[in-house]
């Protein structure tokens, strides 16, 4: 995962492994539009396949930096399936085995099964791996 400084206080997001073909989200893109509410481009790709929204608004109380965190936290593992859901953008976490995380990004149109939705997968270390991208997600979203 990367955390790139793009210019003075904007930074974009990617998480994923090596490779063009890794499976990886990016964010970027990132506007305030008030104290309270932040809006990101949100394009994650594997094996050919690229899915883009162009704005994933979220606001302080939607807590994405808190689920990354409690994630990190917890890096001796738990049960079942984790996740922090948006209307066009859904992240869900599982503890595998080896102390790794299956971290799935999913963008969805909408809410209608007739839409269209993407889901990829990255595999993240639990310890030091969850740990940095907790601290990038707070740096993405803290910019401004």
């Amino acid at each position: 995962m990367s955390l790139i400084e793009l210019g003075p206080g904007q930074v974009e997001l990617v998480v994923g492994g090596p490779g063009a073909l890794a499976p990886s989200a990016r964010l970027f893109d990132w506007s305030r539009a008030d104290e309270y509410e932040a809006a990101f481009t949100v394009e994650i790709a594997a094996d050919g396949v690229r899915a883009r929204l162009e704005s994933v608004t979220v606001t302080v109380w939607d807590n994405l930096g808190d689920f990354f965190d409690g994630l990190a936290r917890d890096f001796r593992g738990w049960e079942g399936e984790r996740a922090w859901i948006n209307n066009h953008l859904v992240v869900a976490a599982t503890f595998g085995s080896g102390g790794h995380v299956y971290l799935s990004w999913t963008l969805r149109s909408s809410f209608f099964p007739q839409d269209w939705k993407c889901t990829v997968t990255n595999v993240i270390e639990a310890g030091e791996g969850m740990t940095v991208l907790a601290a990038a997600v707070r740096a993405f979203l803290g910019q401004g």
